[in-house]
C-alpha cells in the first residue's frame, strides 16, 4: 500500500512539474510576442511623427492602425498571458468588463482599419488624379473617427447582452443565448470587412496590372542618347518615377528606376520589334508578381490570422451542442492578436521612405546607448 501510495505522489509531482515547466514556456512565448508586437508599432508610429516625408493622408490610416494595434499589445495581451496561465479570471469583475471592451473593440477596430486602407489604396490607384485632390489630412481624419466609432458600435451591443459563463470557478468570456448578436457582432467585426477587403484588393490588382501594362509601353517607346533618356514624340505621359504617387508606393514597391536603368544601360538605340515586346512582357511579368504577391501576403495574413477564430464564434455561438477546449479557444484568439505583430511589417515593408525612417530610428537607437 506504500508503495503504490508512494507511486501515485511521483506520478503526482511529475505531473505538476510538467505542467510548470509548460506554463512558464507559455507564458515567456506569449510575453515575448506582445513585446516584439509593442515594439514594431512603436516603431511605426515614431517613424510616421519624426519623418517630415512620412506625413501624407494615406500614413495617418497606417499610424493609426499602429495605435490600435499597440493598444492590443499593450491592453490585451499581458490580461490574456495572466488569464492562460492562471487558468481563471483572478481580477475582479470590473477589470473582467473592460479588458473585454478593449479587447473586442481594438480588434474589430483593426479589422476595419485594413477594410479603410483598402478603400483608400482604390481610390488612389483607380482615380489617381481626383482623389490626390480629395485625399487630405481632413479626409484621413474623418475615416479613422469613422472606423473608431463604427468599431464602437459594433462591439457594445454584445457586450451589454452577453451572458456570463465562467472558465472552472471564475471565467471572463462571451457567451450568447441569441444568434442574432452573435451573427451582428460576427458580420459586422469580420465577414463583411473581409468581403469588401477580397473586392477592393482584386480591383486594386486589376487596375495596378494594367498601370504597369501602360508604364512599361511607355518605357519602352523610348530611345537612348549617350546613356540619357530621351522621350519620343508620341509620348505624353510622364515617366519618371517620381511621379509615382505615395500611395503606389505603399501599396507595393511601384519604384520604376531599377527597371529604367537597366533598360537604359543594356538597350541598343534600336532593337528589333521582339526585343522590344520581350523587354515589356519581362518587365511588365516582374510587377505584376510583385504585386500578387504584397497582395498574398496581406490577404493571407488576415484570412490565416481572423477567419479560423470568427468561424469558431459562429459555430460555438450558434451550435448548442457544439464546444471547444480552452486551449484551442486560447490559440485561436491568439493567433487573431499575431496580425498585429503582422500588420505593421506588411503595410510598411515594402515602403522604402518607411525602411529609410527605420534605419534612422536604429542608428539613433544606437547612438542614444
Amino acid at each position: 500500500m506504500d508503495v503504490y501510495d508512494r507511486n501515485v505522489s511521483d506520478l503526482s509531482v511529475d505531473y505538476f512539474n510538467k505542467t510548470t515547466t509548460i506554463k512558464i514556456l507559455l507564458s515567456l512565448t506569449l510575453s515575448l510576442l506582445a513585446v516584439i508586437t509593442t515594439t514594431i508599432n512603436s516603431m511605426v508610429i515614431t517613424a510616421i511623427i519624426v519623418t517630415r516625408k512620412l506625413h501624407h493622408p494615406a500614413n495617418y490610416l497606417i499610424c493609426s492602425l499602429a495605435v490600435t494595434d499597440l493598444l492590443v499589445a499593450v491592453l490585451v495581451m499581458p490580461f490574456s498571458i495572466v488569464y492562460i496561465v492562471k487558468e481563471s479570471w483572478v481580477m475582479g469583475q470590473v477589470v473582467c468588463n473592460m479588458w473585454l471592451s478593449v479587447d473586442i473593440t481594438c480588434c474589430t477596430c483593426s479589422i476595419l482599419h485594413l477594410a479603410a486602407i483598402a478603400l483608400d489604396r482604390y481610390h488612389a490607384i483607380t482615380d489617381a488624379v481626383e482623389y490626390a485632390r480629395k485625399r487630405t489630412c481632413r479626409r484621413a481624419t474623418i475615416m479613422i473617427a469613422t472606423v473608431w466609432v463604427m468599431s464602437v458600435f459594433i462591439s457594445l451591443p454584445p457586450l451589454i447582452w452577453r451572458h456570463h459563463q465562467t472558465r472552472g470557478d471564475d471565467g471572463c468570456l462571451i457567451k450568447h443565448d441569441h444568434i442574432a448578436f452573435t451573427i451582428y457582432s460576427t458580420f459586422g467585426a469580420f465577414y463583411i470587412p473581409l468581403g469588401l477587403i477580397l473586392i477592393l484588393y482584386y480591383k486594386i490588382y486589376r487596375a495596378a496590372k494594367s498601370l504597369y501594362v501602360k508604364r512599361g509601353t511607355s518605357r519602352l517607346r523610348k530611345q537612348t542618347m549617350n546613356g540619357t533618356m530621351l522621350p519620343l514624340f508620341s509620348d505624353r505621359e510622364p515617366q519618371s518615377p517620381d511621379t509615382l504617387s505615395p500611395q503606389e508606393k505603399s501599396f507595393s514597391d511601384l519604384s520604376t528606376e531599377g527597371d529604367r536603368v537597366r533598360i537604359t544601360s543594356k538597350s541598343p538605340p534600336g532593337g528589333s520589334h521582339r526585343e522590344r515586346s520581350s523587354r515589356k512582357h519581362r518587365v511588365s511579368s516582374t510587377r505584376e508578381r510583385k504585386a500578387a504577391t504584397t497582395l498574398g501576403l496581406i490577404l493571407g495574413a488576415f484570412v490565416i490570422c481572423w477567419l479560423p477564430f470568427f468561424l469558431k464564434e459562429v459555430i460555438v455561438n450558434t451550435c448548442a451542442t457544439c464546444s471547444t477546449s480552452v486551449e484551442v479557444a486560447d490559440f485561436l484568439t491568439w493567433l487573431g492578436y499575431l496580425n498585429s505583430l503582422i500588420n505593421p511589417l506588411i503595410y510598411t515593408i515594402f515602403n522604402e521612405d518607411f525602411k529609410k525612417a527605420f534605419k534612422k530610428l536604429m542608428r539613433c537607437g544606437r547612438y542614444i546607448q
